[in-house]
């Protein structure tokens, strides 16, 4: 039975994640995940031009799967200080779901690759931060009075950090700090 057009595309970008899922990784060769896949690398090249396209193809994995979800938070969830919190809960749990894809948000499987994969998660993160921006300013988030945009972007900036800790801690721990593990005890000290 022929292959459906993008399932070898795939096959090599969930072999990548899993490769970087390894507790005690290095970097990933080309040799090494054509070998997993029991391809040559040449059959690799022939679905990605380069391995900064396989990680460009993880980074947009993430940025599709997050702004997806964080789309409904924000539809479904009137209450801004809520979708806040909402947000940030899903980027946890995001994470913990898939601990390849931290190896990729904390910049750790970028270092050494191409310069433009560190500044696209970069723009995520930004993005992210306006989102959860947008959300403290909508009704509810400001516990009835409009808060100063000055006092909006601390807040955001504060919670992406705790998020971004959050993930390095995952990562340095071996996946097994959990990113949600406390995060129901500590929302209440983030939301003050």
């Amino acid at each position: 039975m022929p292959r459906v057009k993008g399932e070898r595309r795939l096959e090599i970008l969930k072999a990548l994640a899993q490769m970087l899922e390894q507790p005690k990784w290095g970097r990933i060769t080309t040799a090494a995940l054509a070998e997993k896949l029991g391809v040559s690398e040449a059959a690799l090249y022939r679905h990605f031009a380069s391995k900064a396209q396989m990680y460009e193809g993880l980074i947009e994995f993430v940025e599709s799967s997050v702004f997806t979800l964080a789309n409904r938070i924000t539809a479904d969830e009137p209450d801004g200080r809520k979708q806040a919190a909402k947000l940030v809960e899903m980027l946890l749990a995001f994470a913990e779901k898939n601990p390849g894809m931290v190896r990729v948000m904390t910049g750790d499987a970028l270092v050494g690759e191409h310069e433009r994969l560190q500044a696209r998660m970069n723009q995520f993160y930004e993005r992210f931060e306006a989102t959860l921006k947008q959300a403290l300013r909508a009704p509810g988030a400001d516990g009835g009075h409009k808060q100063p945009d000055v006092e909006v972007a601390a807040q955001a900036g504060s919670l992406l950090r705790y998020v971004i800790g959050c993930l390095h801690q995952y990562a340095k721990s071996g996946f097994a700090k959990k990113p949600t593990e406390s995060y129901a005890a500590q929302r209440r000290y983030l939301a003050a």
